[in-house]
């Protein structure tokens, strides 16, 4: 009796011991919008218990060598700097973000990267106003493509002084296109694959960390996931040939698979990353917990926590948290909702 009372309260332990990440994730705020992004970094994220900002800045930022990319409203350095100091006040880790390799375009508007640079353009000039895909993406073995960006994250690092850069590379599907004369008939998971090494050993050199998406790398005819929240374009195989200090960030929104452990059953440090169900960020979250009470030491440490998505723009999503401001539309209300349930169970755990 004695014996099962002591495993009940170390597995008890291990479930409430506090979670290494406990993020949000969110785009970069507009210049008007400053006041409120400090506002929410050193109040709300403190309160909360946000020990991570993801901020998906893309290029809403005034990157100094490369103005062809830039974005109308675009950050200021010393508006970044000023984001990164309040993080630090609030004992926030900030990570900045570009979301690369797929995701340079939305609707008909094409963003920075391909606007400055159409050569790099996986599909050139097909696809004109964007009509018939998804996203364009940009070419990974362009000569001069690494050159640019290379220079748009040491431009982010440096500003924000961060240790850790979010690449993105979620729902990639233009890639190894026939249109692309260097991509052509080449194998997609080797390609995706390459792009994640090229930027992990860039920033290996400087001691800095990767994370990225998690769905590229997950088989979406095997688990029965689909096209979206896994792949069926033939990335999968990827996993097993990026480096395993790469940190995967786990999204699901409409269930919580448990595609968390087998990234961590594959050696992968991992957070799971929920946006507007609530009961899918706790089923998520439980999944951690039930791993890191019952898995073993290594498989339990590789389960890092939860990251918060919100995708509904950094002003609405903060207005509402603040209950400040017009009627909210329902995808923002929602969000911040799940926000507010998730953290309010991660602080039991504090």
């Amino acid at each position: 009796m004695l014996r099962s009372l002591l495993l009940l309260t170390v597995l008890l332990g291990a479930q409430a011991a506090p979670l290494p990440v406990r993020g949000i994730h969110l785009g970069a705020p507009t210049p008007e919008e400053m006041p409120l992004a400090t506002r929410f970094i050193e109040e709300a994220l403190p309160k909360e218990g946000v020990n991570v900002l993801i901020l998906e800045i893309n290029y809403h930022y005034q990157y100094a060598k490369h103005p062809e990319v830039v974005d109308p409203d675009a950050l200021s350095a010393a508006q970044l700097r000023q984001l990164a100091e309040s993080c630090r006040k609030a004992q926030v880790r900030l990570i900045p973000m570009i979301n690369l390799l797929g995701h340079q375009s939305w609707a008909k508007t094409t963003f920075g990267l391909l606007r400055g640079h159409p050569e790099f353009d996986e599909t050139p000039k097909k696809y004109p106003d964007n009509e018939g895909i998804y996203c364009r993406s940009y070419c990974p073995r362009h000569p001069k493509a690494h050159a640019v960006l290379f220079d748009l994250i040491d431009e982010l690092m440096d500003v924000t002084g961060a240790d850790t850069f979010h690449a993105g590379m979620d729902e990639v599907f233009l890639l190894g296109e026939k249109e692309c004369k260097r991509c052509r008939g080449r194998n997609r998971a080797e390609l995706f694959a390459n792009e994640v090494k090229t930027l992990h050993a860039h920033l290996a050199k400087q001691n800095k960390e990767l994370w990225i998406w998690g769905d590229r790398l997950i088989d979406g005819n095997v688990t029965g996931i689909g096209k979206w929240e896994a792949s069926q374009n033939e990335t999968a195989p990827a996993l097993s040939l990026i480096p395993k200090d790469v940190v995967i960030a786990d999204w699901h929104y409409e269930a919580p698979h448990a595609t968390g452990t087998y990234f961590a059953l594959s050696g992968f440090r991992v957070v799971t990353s929920p946006w507007r169900k609530t009961p899918v960020a706790l089923g998520q979250l439980a999944q951690i917990r039930d791993a890191r009470a019952h898995s073993t030491k290594q498989v339990a440490g590789r389960m890092l926590g939860m990251l918060q998505t919100t995708w509904v723009g950094f002003g609405p999503f903060v207005r509402a948290y603040f209950q400040e401001g017009d009627t909210p539309k329902a995808q923002v209300t929602e969000a911040v909702a799940c926000f507010r349930s998730l953290f309010a169970e991660l602080r039991t755990m504090n």
